[in-house]
């Protein structure tokens, strides 16, 4: 990490884009009244996951997940609060590491109301918790679990992953 220099002005702006960087992505875990898990499943990759996805940049992670939710799904869910933090550091050809947020995104009693974004999902469904080693990959099954506790005891996990992505 670059560190500021001790005897002179500081430039501000070469010094912060000398700072190492971070993707952010975000996304809701969001239930049916019997606790199954949403997740959908996009046409880029061959596992499910939560709603959500990459912010933008400058982005604070609550907007860009109900914006991510409101895009992939029609649903403008009101985000409860904040359930999971994952880091996943360097691997292969992704350069930086990547903080991942989880929000509460309530429980939604009428799935009636989901409007699939087809250019990227290929489908939707409720998971029990059971299955989520089938749909998940396993460092988004760790993280989900960890939303799904964090949700019944009311204290925000932090996940961090100790080895690359599986």
């Amino acid at each position: 990490m670059a560190e500021a220099p001790v005897d002179g002005p500081v430039d501000a702006t070469a010094w912060f884009a000398s700072l190492p960087g971070v993707v952010v992505a975000a996304g809701a875990l969001i239930t049916d009244p019997g606790g199954r898990v949403l997740l959908v499943k996009p046409n880029y990759r061959e596992l499910w996951s939560l709603p959500g996805g990459i912010l933008e940049d400058g982005e604070p992670p609550h907007v860009g997940c109900f914006r991510e939710v409101e895009e992939e799904l029609g649903l403008a869910r009101e985000l409860g609060p904040l359930l999971a933090v994952a880091w996943t550091g360097p691997e292969g050809v992704r350069p930086r590491p990547i903080v991942s947020f989880i929000f509460d995104g309530g429980v939604l009693a009428d799935p009636g109301t989901i409007r699939l974004q087809k250019e990227e999902l290929d489908d939707w469904r409720f998971v029990a918790p059971a299955e989520f080693d089938t749909y998940l990959p396993s460092y988004m099954a760790q993280r989900v679990r960890a939303a799904v506790a964090a949700r019944a005891t009311g204290v925000a996990a932090y996940v961090a992953a100790e080895s690359p992505l599986e």
